[in-house]
């Protein structure tokens, strides 16, 4: 391994100092995180602000609702 390597909670903390704000499909889709959650938990151990907002989109495929977190960090 080489220094550069950066773990999950590394790398939530840094998306969240630079821009504020993370959604599940997100870390996902550009992170690879599955559990980002219990990454959002790790951080609020280690003493880090972070408000749980819940959003509500509709689902492109059937129409319903889909709910999911939005985790911001507050400064």
């Amino acid at each position: 391994m080489n220094g550069e390597y950066k773990s999950q909670k590394e790398v939530v903390l840094a998306h969240l100092l630079h821009y504020g704000s993370i959604e599940p499909m997100l870390a996902l889709s550009e992170y690879g995180i599955y559990r980002l959650g219990a990454r959002i938990g790790d951080l609020r151990e280690e003493g880090y602000n972070i408000k749980t907002e819940t959003l509500t989109r509709r689902s492109k495929i059937t129409g319903r609702p889909v709910h999911f977190a939005n985790y911001i960090l507050q400064k």
